[in-house]
């Protein structure tokens, strides 16, 4: 099968591979759509330090073409890294979108429910192949059924979607409430979508790129403009989310939390990344600080607000290239080009 192939750092082919052989408990997905996002690109600059060559793809969905001996048999499939019941085991033809978590279940983390911690921690298309390619495979309990009438590559978002709900379960927003939103990408747009079905009072967002502001506009947001300070909320917002990971957006955002706040931390910043604050405001302020990574208890929701239409593909998704264009696209989603990024094998 044809693949795209991380050799090295910096270093991306797409080459002929071996096809995946489904293990007992494991099923073959062919895959429709996969997504791009910043965690391939931190795998592509060897900040992950995976065991290369490794076929990068953990945004993605498709059809089951092949089943392992066990998957069918005996209960129905548990949830796993993000925890949840997945229904029954899937069957050859079912569309899926699938959790590429990997926990192990067994270390310290994973026996308290928090696989986002796993000692021993894995995942499709990070430490092993993933959905970069024509085919994968994964375990059978990882899949979510898709009913008909959904495009299955879209579902590829469900992924993202489903780190968004996380983040919203660690932010604990309640009703009427004022948001401000930091970054008008993929994950920025998800997270107003979000605010906006959660009841929220405004949802203002803030981007640099005045292109990308356009597309929040469009999700009909509060406000949208490159600076908050073009605002007026002086008392600030109760919830500040930002999906930037960059510094200078963090420290202006915390700025932003109102008395009584919370800032969550749902960007991506460098590992030696560092950020300023002022500690007597968070303590006079009597603000929270949060932060939230990647899936945890959420796959299922998140399918199941995509199955419902929270999020609209059509704003989201920017591009879909062919897999053969795979560095291509990689380049689209580093030069912050569109807003999600897919290859269609």
């Amino acid at each position: 099968m044809r693949a795209a192939v991380i050799t090295g750092p910096g270093e991306v082919e797409v080459t002929t591979v071996d096809d995946p052989v489904p293990g007992p408990r494991e099923v073959v997905v062919a895959v429709s759509g996969c997504g791009i996002c910043g965690t391939d690109l931190h795998i592509l600059d060897g900040e992950f330090a995976p065991a290369l060559p490794i076929v990068p793809g953990h945004e993605f969905a498709g059809e089951v073409v092949a089943v392992g001996s066990e998957v069918g048999s005996g209960d129905p499939a548990g949830g796993s890294g993000s925890g949840g019941r997945r229904g029954l085991r899937p069957a050859v033809g079912d569309q899926v979108a699938v959790d590429p978590s990997l926990p192990c279940g067994d270390c310290h983390y994973c026996r308290r429910g928090r696989f986002t911690f796993c000692e021993r921690w894995n995942a499709v298309g990070v430490s092993v192949a993933g959905a970069a390619a024509e085919y994968v495979a994964v375990p059978a309990a990882n899949c979510v059924r898709l009913p008909e009438g959904i495009r299955t590559a879209d579902a590829a978002l469900v992924e993202p979607l489903s780190c968004a709900v996380r983040g919203y379960d660690v932010l604990r927003s309640s009703l009427a409430e004022h948001y401000l939103v930091y970054g008008a990408g993929t994950m920025g747009l998800i997270m107003t979508a979000l605010a906006m079905r959660a009841g929220a009072v405004s949802v203002d967002v803030v981007d640099v790129n005045p292109a990308r502001l356009e597309a929040a506009r469009v999700l009909g947001c509060t406000g949208a403009v490159t600076d908050a300070a073009q605002l007026d909320r002086p008392r600030g917002w109760d919830a500040v989310i930002d999906c930037t990971g960059v510094v200078e957006a963090i420290e202006d955002g915390i700025t932003r939390v109102g008395k009584g706040g919370t800032f969550l931390q749902f960007g991506v910043a460098g590992e030696g990344a560092t950020a300023r604050f002022s500690p007597h405001r968070v303590y006079s302020h009597e603000i929270t600080i949060v932060g939230s990574l990647a899936v945890l208890h959420s796959f299922d929701r998140a399918a199941e607000l995509f199955v419902a239409g929270v999020v609209d593909p059509d704003l989201l998704i920017s591009d879909r290239l062919p897999l053969a264009e795979y560095p291509a696209a990689v380049q689209r989603v580093r030069a912050g080009v569109g807003r999600k990024v897919q290859v269609i094998p």
